[in-house]
């Protein structure tokens, strides 16, 4: 009973932080880590994580963009 409790709970963890694009979860915790190593360099973080971020965001669009069209046939 515990146990199916604990995989009910991990699985649920799972989906809604992977859930179908485990690129964006690699890639804010990429954000996070960078975001974090630059805590003492003002500057760079302006500059670094918003376009890590526009990065991420841009992969992500991307590689839907393929995925759909692999399946319309496109």
């Amino acid at each position: 009973m515990i146990r199916r409790g604990f995989v009910a709970f991990g699985r649920f963890w799972w989906d809604f932080l992977i859930g179908d694009t485990p690129e964006l979860f690699v890639g804010a915790l990429v954000v996070i880590g960078v975001a974090f190593a630059l805590r003492h360099e003002r500057a760079a973080a302006v500059v670094t994580v918003p376009l890590l971020i526009v990065l991420v965001l841009g992969l992500s669009t991307y590689r839907g963009r393929l995925r759909r069209s692999e399946s319309t046939g496109h």
